[in-house]
């Protein structure tokens, strides 16, 4: 596969579709599922000492939910993913400061109490 070849898979590969989903209707509510997107790539070629000559790529594509378009009637609203694991991993970091925070709290005081005492 030459790189023209893989940056016109990678741009297929982005495309609407792949971003917004088949639209869901029920009881005159549709819903619109989004994903959030991410990808790159890149390539080369060259020739060797030898004459010969060479090519080689490569690209990489991620996709998250990012939440659900929904239409009601004349309404239309944002519903956003929730990411559980973002939740986690934001509580994980704040108890990680509050530890050290206090931590160093501690041993101020014992640091004063000693010298004082």
């Amino acid at each position: 596969m030459d790189v023209q070849q893989l940056m016109e898979g990678a741009r297929d590969a982005l495309t609407v579709d792949r971003v917004f989903g088949e639209p869901i209707e029920r009881s005159g509510t549709t819903v619109i599922p989004v994903a959030r997107l991410g990808g790159g790539g890149g390539g080369g070629q060259g020739d060797a000492a030898d004459g010969e000559t060479g090519s080689g790529g490569g690209f990489g594509l991620t996709a998250a939910p990012a939440g659900v378009i929904v239409l009601t009637g004349d309404r239309v609203r944002w519903e956003p993913a929730l990411d559980i694991n973002r939740i986690v991993l934001g509580a994980q970091v704040v108890a990680v400061v509050v530890l050290l925070t206090a931590r160093s709290i501690v041993k101020a005081r014992l640091k004063a109490s000693a010298q004082n005492g």
